[in-house]
């Protein structure tokens, strides 16, 4: 006779019960401990969403929140993106607690310990509750690829440069000067982060 184990998954009532000051993420009902994020990811994410944010902000065209911020999706399916923005259209998706549902856009800053998810699991997971736009930011390249959801799959339809205007299909009129995202500054501490991953 033969016996398979099957490994338990995780729910949101386990999530909400790990330790305060811990970073972790709910996928597939296993909990992800998120590394501490480096300072070529922080500098991306302190860059991008300072300009996303004030870009949203002065077109009035709804919220962006930063990492941790709940995106509630299932019972069993909890991430903390990088960078989200809720359209006015969809803010009953905001709670007190949390975000219940799929952001319009979503931002997710690629790392060593993260690039995997962030192109596999996650992107078929943001696909599956209807999340239209996904920037995977590459630090390291100095890039934003953009897919667009299509048909419950993402297409990309934009890779930015450093020397690209980024625009997004979803916000309409959005523009954003990568050079402003990928500055001097940042030179000097990617070099560092390079330096260490060899």
């Amino acid at each position: 006779m033969v016996i398979h184990e099957t490994k338990r998954k995780f729910t949101y009532e386990d999530y909400v019960k790990t330790p305060e000051g811990e970073r972790y993420e709910l996928l597939d009902g296993e909990l992800i401990m998120a590394a501490v994020p480096n300072m070529a990811h922080q500098s991306t994410q302190s860059n991008l969403g300072g300009e996303f944010y004030i870009l949203v902000r002065d077109a009035d065209l709804g919220w962006v929140y930063f990492s941790p911020t709940d995106v509630y999706l299932s019972d069993t399916d909890v991430v903390q993106p990088d960078l989200i923005f809720i359209s006015k259209s969809r803010s009953h998706i905001r709670t007190g607690k949390n975000i219940r549902g799929a952001p319009d856009l979503v931002v997710e800053i690629l790392s060593p310990s993260t690039s995997a998810n962030d192109w596999g699991y996650k992107r078929d997971l943001y696909a599956k509750y209807g999340v239209k736009e996904y920037w995977l930011v590459d630090p390291y390249a100095k890039q934003v690829m953009a897919p667009l959801l299509k048909d419950r799959s993402y297409e990309i339809v934009g890779v930015y440069r450093e020397d690209d205007t980024l625009r997004s299909p979803t916000l309409e009129g959005f523009e954003l000067d990568l050079g402003r995202v990928f500055d001097e500054v940042f030179d000097d501490i990617l070099a560092d982060v390079l330096e260490d991953m060899s």
